[in-house]
């Protein structure tokens, strides 16, 4: 592990220092970065932890080649060291033709275009993670059983802004692509290919009110045991259809946001996190049937304008159809920028899991998690 992350930083380093003796039609390329160092408490019960932990730190390269052209690349360290989750991996890795700001296409690894929260950056995001309708259903730790791919896939999008007016700002975007559906640093299995896409207007400045839509498929292949208890073999595809409503509106230092996500869609029993693990050929289904939804809504407060801010979120998913399984998070939390640079962050969760009650569960407990993130 020390090995390789070694290996990865001598690279980025050359590869930087090389930039600056490139040819004229390669320019401002730029190393960047960030750190997330977290100390966690929760108080789930008979699954207590109390630990720091080094949440997330990324490192990466982005510059331009003859003017209309933008290329990333970026690499993730964390404390996960499972296979597909491994600690470096890369998570970005595109290039983009930029000529036109109505017309824009992108190719290789990055974002899915789905839903407003899981773009925004992980410091500016505000809370100890995305929402969990945001975390199973756009290629966080999805649902469908995919390994963790930090809400990115493989594959080309083309995006604009257009429609200006008086003042110049544009009141429509949108975004479409075509994806594998297999997640990050993993080839399509069954030739099948997702399409991801969304459009959102802008009809007051600060404001976003946007509509997504999701379909495709994830698959496996390996064996499963059927209806009639006959084992089956072979590439077994789990169809996937995903809609959002989100809105959203920034103004003087005010966030709030809100989004509500629908899936119909059968998942794999076991998620995936290692390919030499039984689960990667595990094609059996989750008992959780073929429906969730999810929605979310956040506030984000100045008490001294881009210094400190208070916030709460409602976060409400349901993993199956109906209630029965529904888990419920009430986040209050407080940040304090000490430059746009240095940021510490304090979120207490009260969190109501129905799918933890019987004689012996208790559904009711509390999360405490502090975080002090970094850029460079």
């Amino acid at each position: 592990m020390r090995k390789t992350i070694i290996l990865s930083a001598m690279l980025l380093c050359s590869l930087l220092s090389k930039a600056q003796d490139a040819p004229k039609w390669i320019n401002n390329v730029k190393l960047s970065g960030f750190g997330i160092v977290q100390y966690q408490y929760n108080g789930m019960n008979n699954n207590k932890s109390n630990t720091f932990n080094l949440r997330l730190g990324r490192v990466s390269l982005d510059g331009r080649i003859l003017n209309d052209w933008a290329w990333k690349a970026q690499i993730q360290f964390n404390g996960n060291t499972s296979t597909l989750g491994a600690s470096p991996r890369l998570v970005d890795l595109f290039i983009e033709w930029q000529k036109y700001d109505f017309f824009r296409i992108k190719a290789g690894q990055f974002k899915n275009p789905f839903t407003f929260d899981n773009p925004i950056h992980p410091i500016d995001q505000g809370f100890m993670s995305v929402a969990q309708s945001v975390l199973k259903l756009a290629s966080f730790s999805d649902r469908a059983g995919a390994h963790p791919s930090n809400g990115r896939d493989i594959g080309v999008q083309i995006q604009g802004d257009f429609l200006k007016n008086n003042a110049g700002r544009n009141l429509v975007h949108y975004q479409v692509g075509v994806f594998d559906g297999q997640g990050i640093n993993v080839r399509d299995v069954d030739q099948q290919k997702n399409i991801i896409g969304g459009v959102w207007v802008m009809p007051v400045e600060g404001m976003r009110l946007g509509w997504f839509g999701w379909t495709g498929s994830y698959a496996r292949k390996g064996t499963w045991t059927d209806a009639s208890g006959a084992t089956q073999t072979g590439v077994r595809s789990l169809q996937q259809r995903r809609y959002a409503f989100s809105a959203e509106y920034k103004i003087k230092d005010w966030t709030l946001r809100s989004e509500y996500i629908h899936s119909t869609g059968y998942a794999f029993a076991k998620a995936l996190s290692n390919t030499d693990a039984s689960a990667a050929t595990d094609c059996n289904l989750s008992a959780d049937g073929n429906k969730a939804q999810g929605v979310y809504a956040l506030v984000i407060a100045p008490i001294i304008p881009n210094k400190l801010h208070a916030k709460a979120r409602y976060d409400m998913y349901q993993p199956s159809d109906g209630a029965e399984k529904q888990r419920t998070q009430y986040d209050l939390g407080i940040d304090y920028e000490f430059t746009k640079n240095l940021e510490l962050s304090g979120i207490y969760s009260y969190v109501h899991d129905r799918s933890m009650n019987g004689p012996s569960g208790k559904p009711n407990y509390s999360m405490f998690d502090l975080e002090l993130s970094f850029r460079f």
